[in-house]
């Protein structure tokens, strides 16, 4: 018998057709070909919506940035332009207050004393005599023994200080026999007497205030900051020899922190120092608006319920 015949096909023997488990592999390849792609993918597209995030982010920051730039420019061009009213005005009132002392002077005015006052504008013409004259030894024996008249001074005070031809000297020396080292005898340092200090530090503000720009700008010479600032120093490298924070009394804290917020003179690399001098004076009513004054608003948690509280 004859050989039967190849009907020929797709397949042959040279070439066999491939497995069930060459095509499977083959179909699990493509599908991890496929799912790695999908992957690479959304990687990419997260990475394209994070350049653009970040993209975005940054054009609003340089959008702020130019902003908070033009406002700062015109801040100090605004500061600039007012310079020179704010010095003439200030100047008027230098003159004005030499010539109400030469007139006090000549005058002899000695019905200042250290009698009972007997009413307001009794006490408001005792301070004031004291201001024109820049007598600050006779306005500190004034104001320190009259406690009991704390209200009273508290509303007559910066009226008065306002007639001193420099404000700010004229109550660091004040304050000079006691702050910021005490120079009493220890037998007189019984009485505390910063009170007197804190008081005369709030009533120098309104008068230290630009009078074109408001708070914004305080009227203080280089001079009399530098000062503040040395007074500032000695009292802090005292506190070693007061036994540390923990031995100071309130009232020289309070004396010393009000010092720093009345002269703009708050050091960034002292915060911890005034944390930690606020928190151990925590119970007195003026604290948590100093702790505002200086910067410890963020620092230190629950300040703003205080603040609210002290009101």
């Amino acid at each position: 018998m004859g050989s039967i015949a190849d009907p020929g096909g797709e397949f042959s023997e040279v070439d066999p057709p491939p497995s069930f488990d060459e095509f499977q592999r083959q179909t699990s390849l493509m599908t991890s070909c496929t799912l790695l792609w999908k992957e690479l993918s959304d990687h990419f597209s997260s990475i394209e919506q994070d350049l653009q995030k970040k993209s975005e982010a940054l054009r609003h920051k340089l959008r702020t940035l130019d902003s908070q730039t033009k406002e700062s420019l015109q801040i100090l061009e605004k500061r600039e332009l007012t310079i020179d009213g704010s010095i003439s005005i200030a100047l008027e009132k230098v003159q004005e207050r030499k010539e109400a002392a030469l007139v006090s002077l000549r005058g002899k005015n000695d019905a200042v004393g250290g009698g009972e006052v007997d009413d307001n504008e009794g006490l408001l013409f005792k301070l004031r005599s004291y201001c024109t004259r820049m007598d600050a030894e006779g306005f500190w024996r004034f104001v320190s023994s009259r406690k009991k008249e704390l209200e009273l001074m508290r509303a007559q005070m910066p009226a008065a200080l306002g007639d001193c031809v420099d404000p700010a000297r004229f109550v660091l020396e004040a304050m000079s026999e006691v702050f910021p080292v005490d120079k009493r005898e220890k037998s007189e340092r019984v009485n505390d007497l910063g009170w007197a200090c804190v008081l005369m530090l709030e009533s120098l503000i309104p008068v230290l205030v630009d009078p074109v720009l408001g708070n914004s700008r305080f009227l203080v010479t280089p001079r009399m900051k530098d000062q503040a600032k040395d007074i500032a120093e000695t009292w802090k490298a005292s506190l070693d020899e007061r036994g540390g924070i923990e031995n100071v009394k309130t009232p020289d804290v309070h004396t010393f922190l009000q010092h720093l917020v009345t002269f703009g003179i708050v050091k960034e690399e002292d915060v911890d120092l005034y944390r930690k001098l606020v928190v151990g004076s925590a119970w007195r009513k003026q604290m948590p608006k100093l702790a505002v004054s200086l910067g410890l608003f963020d620092k230190m948690p629950g300040t703003s319920s205080l603040v609210a509280d002290s009101r």
